[in-house]
């Protein structure tokens, strides 16, 4: 049997079990029954149609808001830029609490170390709260963005990233703690993080860390899909700014 009359006659039988085919013939809906029951596997083969066409359709709504947002991604003057000259952009929503975040960093350092011509955007996207959103504001302060990178760094690899970790790291890299935080607490600084959340909000961003790479989103650590993306580009198969 065909895989489209399998899944129409699974979807018939949800409906008559369901109670909302009233009128489905009784035998016919014994027979559906019966055919599932000697063939469940059409059940789980239904739901797997379902969830890629919800893929499918999630990664186009995606794609389209990325050329819909494309400036606000990738030239927000107010973001921390590393290689601002690169051909390629490539941007990152990030949290400095999140797991995946912290593992895939050194990767992403490896990344713009290795790769001048690609053009680095950090988004600083706090959806930890507390020292999460901490960090983000020193972060996204002149004086943090003086040492972005360095504190993109040394945030990322303390394990317990709390209040005293976040002090030490500022120090270590010449900031005056206090003033950074007092900084921190600027509207500039507040209305950032907000437009990122509403930006992410718009592309269907939920979860850190996720990229952007021209047209194609990269959700979480997935440094081989990344990878992937960026050479993808660099071949022309992506132009970012198109």
């Amino acid at each position: 049997m065909k895989t489209s009359l399998r899944v129409a006659l699974a979807f018939a039988a949800v409906l008559a079990l369901s109670g909302c085919q009233k009128t489905a013939d009784a035998a016919f809906g014994q027979k559906v029954r019966a055919y599932l029951l000697e063939h469940p596997e059409v059940i789980e083969e239904a739901v797997q149609k379902l969830q890629e066409k919800k893929v499918a359709d999630a990664a186009n709504i995606a794609k389209a808001g990325l050329v819909k947002y494309r400036k606000a991604l990738e030239q927000d003057s107010r973001d921390f830029v590393v290689n601002p000259n690169g051909k390629i952009t490539v941007v990152e929503f990030f949290d400095y609490r999140c797991g995946y975040c912290k593992s895939s960093a050194p990767e992403i350092v490896k990344i713009i170390q290795d790769n001048p011509d690609v053009r680095f955007v950090f988004k600083e996207f706090p959806i930890f709260g507390g020292e999460s959103n901490l960090a983000a504001k020193v972060a996204l302060t002149s004086a943090g963005k003086a040492k972005g990178l360095a504190l993109y760094q040394t945030f990322m690899a303390e394990k317990a990233l709390d209040e005293a970790a976040i002090d030490r790291h500022l120090a270590a890299a010449g900031i005056d703690p206090a003033q950074a935080k007092a900084a921190g607490e600027s509207a500039a600084v507040s209305k950032q993080i907000s437009d990122t959340h509403e930006l992410a909000q718009a592309l269907g961003i939920e979860g850190t860390p996720a990229f952007i790479v021209g047209d194609r989103l990269v959700p979480g650590a997935d440094m081989p899909a990344l990878h992937a993306a960026i050479a993808a580009a660099k071949a022309g198969d992506v132009k970012a700014g198109d």
